[in-house]
C-alpha cells in the first residue's frame, strides 16, 4: 500500500517543475512511511510513497522495465503476481524484484492497457509509456484503492489523495456545490464528481489513457454480473460453494512479507475471517477492535469473545466522546472530504492500535452489499410484501390522505410509519432512496439555498441506473447498485482512514471473483424472513460462535445525536449556526436554526443531518478557508 502522483505536461517542450512533484508526494507521508522516489523525464513525473509489505527490500519505486521504456508508480496488491509471474518470464522478461509491481510493468509490455483484465487484487496505477507517449491510469474493479486526476489547460494532475493535487498550486480549493443535493440525501458523492471544483475520481473498474494525439480516454473494463443463476441447488449446496471459494480468497489475501492481522467488530463478517484465517495460518492470529466510552454503543465485549474462541492475540481501545471530537478535523483532512459516517473515526482509532503491531489487516468490508445484510433490504423487501395489495387496491386520493395524516404524527410515530409502504410509492425512488435518504427532497427544498440545484441534477441518478441493470427482482437490484456507489464510499474510508495510520487494509470479500460468483446467487439465499446474509452464515456455520451467528447487527454505532443534543451543543452554535457558517450562503438561516433547535429540544431527531452539517463547514474552514486542523475554530466539544 503506497502513495501515488504525477504530472504530466501537455506541452511537450515543458519539463515537469521537480520541486512541485516533490510538494505533491510528500503530502502523502502517512501512506508510505518506509521510502520515497521520484522520477522526471521532460514533461512528465512520477511520484512515490512507499509502505513496504511484498519484497521490502526491493520493489523500490517509480519502477522500470528492462530498458526503462516504462515507467510505473502503484498502489495496492496483486494477489496472483506469483502465478503471472512463470508465463512473463517464459516470454523473456527478466526479474529484477519479487515485487507485484514489476509483474504490472512486463504485463502491460505483453498485453497494452488490457494488462488489467489479468490482475486479481486491489490496485491503482499510474504508467507511462515513453514509446508511444502515452499515461496509463487504472483503477481495480471494485475501486478499493482510490485514484482522483485534474486535467487544466496545461497539465494532467493525479494522485491517490486530492491534497496533492491542491499541493500542485493550479487548483483553488473551492466547493463543487453541484453535488450538495447528493451528498445531502445518500452522504456520498458516487460518480466521477468530488467536493473540489475540477477535481474527478478515476470510477472503479476503470482505465484513463492520455496521449498527444488522441487526448483523454476512459474505459470500461469489468463490469458486475447482470445475471441471477437460478437452479435446482438447495442452500447448504450454495453454502459449500461460497465456504471453498471463501476460504481461498482469504489465503490469497494473506500474502505478506510483515506482520499482519484482523480488525474484529463481533459481527458475522470479520468472525467469518477470523474463524478461517486461524484455520489458515501456524501462528495465533492478531485481533484489533474498538469501542466507545458509552454503554449503548461498544460492541468490545462481542470482539474479545470471537478473540478467544479462535485463540487470537487480541488487542482493543476504547475511545471518548472528547477523544471523537478531538480527531476529527485531522480526519477530515485525511478524507479530503467531509466524514459521512461517524464510524470512519473509530477505523483510524483502531488503525493506530494496529500499527502499533502489524503493517496489514483484513476487514469484512463488503460483505453487507453481497449477502444484503444491511437492515434497509429486509425492509424494503416487507414494505414491498405488505404494499402490494395496498398499493393496488387503494386510490391515489387516500393515498395521499395518508401520506398527509402520516406527516403530521409525532416524530416518534412518524419516523416508522414515514418509511413504511403507507407513506410511500411502488418504486425504486421513493420505495429505498427517498425512505433511507438524509436530507429527503422535500426537507431539501426547505433547507436548500438554492433549490435549483435540484433540478439541475437527481441526487439518485448514479443509483438508479445501476438499479435498472440487469435481472432480479428488488432485492438483487438493491444489491448491485449498492456494490457500485454506497459501498465505492465506504472503502473510501476504509482506505483513508487506514493510510492515516500508515495501514494496509485488506477486503477478501471483495476479490473480484468471488464477488462474481455471489452477484449471481438470488436474493432469496441471502435474505430469508428476517435473517440477513442466510447462505454466509450457513457457510461459516463452524468457525462461528453461536452467539455471533444469532445476535443482530449494531456495526459501529456513534450516538452523536445525543452527544449534539447535549454535551456537544457548542459544536452545533459554532458549526452550523453561527453567522460564518451560515454567510457561505449555501442554507436557508432559518430553516437550519429551527432544524437544529428542534434537535435540541427532542421535538425531532435530526442527529444524522447535524453530523453532515458539522463536517461541511470543517471541511469549509480547513480547505477552502486554509486553517490548520490542530487549531480549526469551533472545537469545544
Amino acid at each position: 500500500m503506497c502513495g501515488i502522483v504525477g504530472i504530466v505536461n501537455l506541452n511537450p517542450r515543458e519539463t515537469v517543475d521537480e520541486a512541485r512533484l516533490k510538494r505533491m508526494r510528500d503530502v502523502l507521508r502517512h501512506r508510505g512511511p518506509d521510502g520515497e522516489g521520484l522520477w522526471v523525464d521532460g514533461p512528465v513525473g512520477l511520484g512515490h510513497r512507499r509502505l513496504a509489505i511484498v519484497d521490502v527490500a526491493g520493489g523500490g519505486q517509480p519502477m522500470a522495465n528492462e530498458d526503462e521504456s516504462v515507467w510505473i508508480v502503484y498502489n495496492g496488491e496483486v494477489y496472483n503476481h506469483a502465478a503471472l509471474r512463470p508465463g512473463l518470464e517464459a516470454r523473456g522478461h527478466r526479474y529484477q524484484t519479487r515485487s507485484d509491481t514489476e509483474t504490472v510493468l512486463h504485463l502491460y509490455e505483453e498485453e497494452g492497457e488490457r494488462c488489467v483484465e489479468r490482475l486479481r487484487g486491489m490496485f491503482a496505477f499510474a504508467l507511462w509509456d515513453r514509446r508511444e507517449g502515452r499515461l496509463l491510469l487504472a483503477r481495480d474493479r471494485l475501486g478499493i484503492k482510490p485514484l482522483y486526476y485534474a486535467a487544466t489547460e496545461h497539465e494532467l494532475l493525479f494522485a491517490s489523495e486530492i491534497k496533492p493535487l491542491l499541493a500542485a498550486g493550479r487548483i483553488r480549493p473551492a466547493l463543487n456545490d453541484a453535488i450538495l443535493p447528493e451528498f445531502l440525501a445518500t452522504r456520498f458523492v458516487s460518480g466521477e464528481e468530488t467536493f473540489f471544483r475540477g477535481v474527478q475520481k478515476l470510477l472503479p473498474g476503470r482505465t484513463l489513457s492520455w496521449s498527444l494525439s488522441t487526448g483523454l480516454r476512459t474505459r470500461r473494463y469489468w463490469r458486475l454480473p447482470m445475471v441471477v443463476v437460478e437452479d435446482s441447488r438447495t442452500l447448504e449446496e450454495r453454502a459449500q460453494e461460497v465456504r471453498a471459494r471463501l476460504e481461498a480468497v482469504v489465503e490469497s489475501h494473506l500474502m505478506s512479507d510483515v506482520p499482519l492481522g484482523l480488525f474484529l467488530s463481533g459481527g458475522l463478517d470479520s468472525s467469518a475471517l477470523a474463524g478461517l484465517m486461524t484455520r489458515i495460518t501456524r501462528d495465533p492470529i492478531h485481533t484489533f477492535a474498538v469501542g466507545l466510552d458509552e454503554p449503548d454503543a461498544n460492541e468490545l465485549a462481542y470482539a474479545r469473545l470471537v478473540a478467544r474462541s479462535v485463540g487470537a492475540r487480541h488487542q482493543d481501545v476504547t475511545v471518548t466522546r472528547q477523544e471523537f471530537f478531538n480527531a476529527l478535523p485531522s480526519l477530515i483532512w485525511h478524507e479530503d472530504e467531509p466524514i459521512a459516517f461517524p464510524s470512519s473515526l473509530l477505523l483510524n482509532f483502531v488503525s493506530r492500535l494496529a500499527r502499533e503491531h502489524v503493517k496489514v489487516v483484513l476487514t469484512g468490508e463488503g460483505a453487507d452489499e453481497l449477502f444484503l445484510g444491511y437492515p434497509w433490504y429486509w425492509r424494503t423487501a416487507w414494505n414491498e410484501r405488505l404494499g402490494k395489495a395496498y398499493w393496488a387496491l387503494t386510490p391515489d386520493a387516500v393515498r395521499g390522505t395518508m401520506r398527509g395524516l402520516i406527516s403530521r404524527l409525532p416524530w416518534s410515530l412518524r419516523r416508522y410509519a414515514g418509511r413504511s409502504f403507507l407513506a410511500l410509492e411502488r418504486n425504486p425512488r421513493t420505495l429505498f432512496c427517498e425512505a433511507f435518504a438524509t436530507f429527503p427532497e422535500v426537507v431539501q427544498r426547505c433547507v436548500l439555498a438554492d433549490t435549483g440545484l435540484l433540478s439541475r441534477r437527481d441526487p439518485y441518478a448514479d443509483w438508479l441506473r445501476a438499479h435498472a441493470e440487469g435481472e432480479g427482482g428488488t432485492l438483487e437490484r438493491m444489491g448491485r447498485a449498492d456494490l457500485q456507489t454506497y459501498l465505492v464510499e465506504l472503502l473510501m474510508k476504509q482506505d483513508q482512514m487506514s493510510m492515516a495510520a500508515s495501514v494496509e487494509s485488506r477486503v477478501p470479500f471483495l476479490d473480484h471473483e468471488f464477488v462474481e460468483h455471489v452477484a449471481t446467487i438470488p436474493a432469496r439465499f441471502k435474505l430469508r424472513g428476517w435473517t440477513t446474509k442466510a447462505v454466509l452464515r450457513e457457510a461459516v456455520r463452524d468457525v462461528v460462535p453461536r452467539t455471533i451467528l444469532t445476535r443482530r447487527k449494531m456495526g459501529f454505532p456513534v450516538p452523536v445525536g445525543r452527544w449534539l443534543r447535549g454535551p456537544s451543543w457548542p459544536l452545533v452554535e459554532e458549526l452550523v449556526l453561527s453567522p460564518r457558517a451560515l454567510n457561505r450562503g449555501l442554507f436557508e438561516p432559518s430553516a437550519i436554526r429551527r432544524l437544529a433547535e428542534d434537535h435540541r429540544a427532542g421535538v425531532e431527531r435530526h442527529g444524522d443531518r447535524l453530523w453532515l452539517l458539522v463536517n461541511l463547514e470543517l471541511w469549509h474552514r480547513i480547505f477552502v478557508d486554509g486553517e490548520d486542523t490542530d487549531t480549526v475554530t469551533g472545537l469545544g466539544a
